[in-house]
């Protein structure tokens, strides 16, 4: 299933690939089946809601802006940043972060730092590298706090 006709987004076997134009590295988003149904849904209401608006979506575009045009770093950061607001967290949080901690979780769950690296299209292990530290970094402040308890 294609949302558009221009090799931008194609879903195929739960799987979003994604080719952003400018950088040219082709992006794998793995996706549960429940995730796609959402992302589906989501396209139709933002269909409808462009009708309203009396809006086009030309490009077909899964995410766009109220008036149907491509989101670009500007309004992606507004929309992190005001539903990060409303969920109360206190911290500003953007797109950057969002990926960090994508990057930080996945290190702490796998262990590896090249699956790291490949998942997020890094060329280079030590760009990847700052997240080994943050996790070596939460173990030296737990040995710190077990010592204290222990004595």
């Amino acid at each position: 299933m294609n949302f558009i006709k221009k090799p931008v987004w194609i879903v195929a076997l739960s799987t979003l690939l994604w080719k952003k134009v400018l950088v040219c590295k082709d992006r794998i988003l793995w996706v549960q089946e429940e995730t796609l149904e959402e992302l589906m849904q989501w396209k139709q209401r933002q269909v409808d809601e462009l009708v309203k608006r009396v809006a086009v979506n030309e490009d077909n575009l899964v995410f766009t802006t109220l008036t149907g045009n491509k989101l670009n770093s500007n309004n992606f950061y507004k929309v992190v940043s005001n539903y990060s607001q409303k969920a109360g967290i206190a911290k500003d949080v953007s797109p950057h972060t969002l990926r960090h901690t994508f990057a930080t979780d996945l290190y702490r769950e796998i262990k590896n730092i090249r699956l790291v690296q490949k998942a997020l299209g890094h060329e280079d292990l030590s760009t990847t590298m700052i997240y080994i530290h943050i996790v070596d970094d939460e173990l030296e402040e737990a040995m710190k706090v077990s010592r204290r308890s222990s004595n």
